[in-house]
């Protein structure tokens, strides 16, 4: 799985990008975190993206250091499922509110 961390918007530029990656070295599946410069989220700033192969990527904004249990909650459940769609947004939990994009894998 990768994680790309919006490089040029405040939570990027706060170091989020780090902080994610040690904490999710923690999960038992392997995730690459990455800081990408602009994700064009400007408009609803600090994005990450979910990315996997042959899965539905997904897109948030708005986040904020606070989110990141959310993030790792949300990576646990998308790793879990076999094309990244969920039939139930409220797994997504508060990130349902901060999801930008979902994009057909």
């Amino acid at each position: 799985m990768q994680i790309a961390v919006c490089a040029s918007c405040p939570l990027g530029k706060a170091g989020f990008a780090a902080r994610l990656r040690l904490a999710s070295a923690s999960l038992p599946f392997t995730t690459e975190v990455a800081e990408v410069e602009c994700m064009s989220g400007c408009a609803r700033e600090s994005t990450a993206a979910f990315r996997s192969p042959g899965k539905v990527a997904y897109l948030f904004g708005d986040l904020a250091e606070a989110d990141l249990a959310d993030l790792l909650a949300f990576a646990c459940h998308y790793h879990a499922s076999p094309d990244g769609a969920f039939a139930d947004a409220r797994v997504l939990g508060v990130l349902r509110m901060k999801a930008l994009a979902r994009i057909p894998g």
